[in-house]
């Protein structure tokens, strides 16, 4: 008895742990940084036009990227064809490359010395240019659209073929059947899909600051950069920070009322249905097509361009890629640590304690890392040189960042194994250290692994708080490579570039397949 009181009173302390570091994550950096501004600064008109920016071009970039990922979800749920699981594994590459490879590799295709211009010019047409708005929405769509087709059609896959069977037995048409069973289905994965990447483009800040800039091309995250970066003024930066908190806070009340599409890959190896797969056959392929080489376009050119420049590269990118890779590991290890600590602490509870708790972690992305990573300095540099610790706030704030992930993972898998066999447990009056070691851990070993994979590349690639605090000395693979975009190396740029893709994609591989284990030969 006395040894149940004292689980449970750990388990409070440890998840009211967690929650209050996401609480001042979220509220008392910001706090720290308007104190020590010396309260909020007013706003230009700059800045009112940069929140105006802000909200336009998240909403355009997540309607697009919803609005093509359906036909594209859809085509890939009834076709099938050599590499279609393949393609379905790239869908996911984007949402894990480091945004500033992704840039480069939209400006080594859509730019102005890109792929497409000189077939253009060939043909005596002008150039393209993606700098500005188009560029932030281009960039936007390139990363989401993936993501949000990987949720469409893990709600595809859900479907019971037996539903497609009757309706066709029914003699329904494609409308009916739309409205039957598919609509439903959509109705159910869209708003979660759109709430997410709308989200994620309103914090954006890697994009903006490589393809945006300029008067109508300043994101609010921009802003708070250049108010940190070049002005200093902490007032208008905690303004702009309290502003960008309150926009995304109410998205994350609405995620939080709008139920978030599950994180993961179950079912989206196998066809959802074959019906009308015919018929549609021809439009399909135009659709998966287009996806596929607005996906590997990209990708390619970066790779062609790169390898060749591998071996020539200085020493000083191998001793970043070391330390980029310590920073990825330190918030690996934070996140997981954090996220399935809190996920079972709060196993136990209700379902609405459950769903507050993953609300609370959406705050995470409403704040800035900027000012997050601000405030963490300004509460440690009476103590110490915030120089020295940059590696671990870096670290820190990575891994809080890559938090509400983490725990759309986890608190679902946690969820369902207590579901399940807690009455097991309860009726073989198992112990705690076997009921954790038997039946919960081995179970969590596959989220648990996909999870570090996805925060290992995530924070691999970041480019937020170490573009703002990083000295001279300090370098990270990201942070060379932006300062080789402006000098406009490309050649070298893009050979970086390959080694962070390579070291992304190997970290976030090598946690994942830990995780499946045994499972897959």
């Amino acid at each position: 008895m006395a040894g149940s009181v004292i689980a449970i009173s750990l388990r409070l302390i440890f998840g009211g742990a967690v929650i209050t570091a996401l609480l001042t994550f979220s509220f008392g950096t910001a706090a720290v940084v308007a104190l020590r501004g010396h309260g909020f600064g007013p706003l230009l008109p700059t800045d009112l036009s940069a929140i105006r920016f802000t909200l336009w071009q998240a909403l355009v970039s997540a309607f697009l990227s919803v609005s093509v990922a359906i036909p594209v979800a859809r085509a890939l749920s009834r076709q099938s064809f050599f590499g279609r699981r393949a393609l379905i594994t790239l869908l996911g590459a984007p949402f894990i490359l480091p945004v500033l490879v992704g840039v480069l590799g939209l400006l080594s295709v859509f730019g102005r010395s890109g792929w497409i211009s000189e077939l253009l010019l060939f043909f005596g047409f002008g150039r393209l240019s993606i700098y500005g708005a188009s560029g932030v929405i281009l960039a936007h769509v390139f990363f989401n659209l993936p993501l949000a087709t990987r949720f469409i059609l893990q709600g595809w896959s859900g479907v019971p073929a037996e539903r497609f069977r009757l309706t066709d037995s029914l003699g329904a048409n494609s409308w009916s059947r739309f409205l039957l069973i598919e609509w439903p289905m959509l109705r159910g994965v869209l708003p979660g899909a759109f709430v997410l990447i709308f989200l994620l483009c309103l914090t954006s800040f890697t994009v903006a600051l490589a393809v945006g800039g300029g008067p109508k091309g300043t994101t609010i995250e921009l802003a708070i950069y250049q108010a940190f970066r070049f002005e200093f003024n902490l007032g208008k930066a905690a303004s702009l920070a309290t502003i960008q908190f309150g926009l995304c806070g109410i998205v994350a009340l609405l995620a939080f009322l709008v139920p978030l599409p599950k994180v993961g890959d179950i079912g989206l190896d196998r066809l959802a249905h074959q019906f009308g797969a015919r018929k549609h056959r021809r439009l399909d392929i135009i659709w998966i097509s287009g996806a596929a080489g607005f996906l590997i376009l990209p990708l390619s050119a970066i790779l062609f361009r790169g390898l060749g420049g591998i071996l020539s590269l200085p020493g000083q990118v191998f001793s970043a890629s070391i330390t980029s890779l310590l920073i990825a590991l330190i918030s690996t290890g934070v996140c997981i640590f954090l996220a399935l600590g809190l996920s079972l602490s709060i196993a136990y509870s209700r379902l609405n304690t459950q769903k507050i708790v993953e609300g609370i972690s959406v705050l995470g992305l409403s704040t800035s890392p900027l000012v997050v990573g601000t405030g963490l300095f300004l509460m440690i540099f009476p103590f110490v040189n915030p120089a020295s610790l940059a590696i671990p706030v870096t670290a820190f704030v990575n891994a809080m960042m890559a938090m509400p992930f983490a725990l759309r993972v986890l608190i679902p898998a946690v969820r369902d194994i207590y579901n399940e066999y807690l009455h097991l447990r309860l009726s073989l009056n198992m112990g705690r250290g076997i009921w954790l070691m038997r039946i919960v851990f081995p179970r969590l070993r596959r989220p648990v692994g996909f999870s570090a994979g996805l925060v290992a590349a995530l924070s691999m690639g970041d480019f937020g708080v170490i573009a703002l605090f990083a000295s001279p000395d300090l370098q990270t693979l990201p942070l060379i490579l932006y300062r080789l975009m402006g000098s406009y190396q490309m050649d070298q740029a893009a050979a970086v570039s390959v080694v962070l893709v390579a070291q992304s994609l190997f970290l976030f591989w090598i946690f994942d397949r830990g995780g499946r284990g045994h499972t897959e030969s």
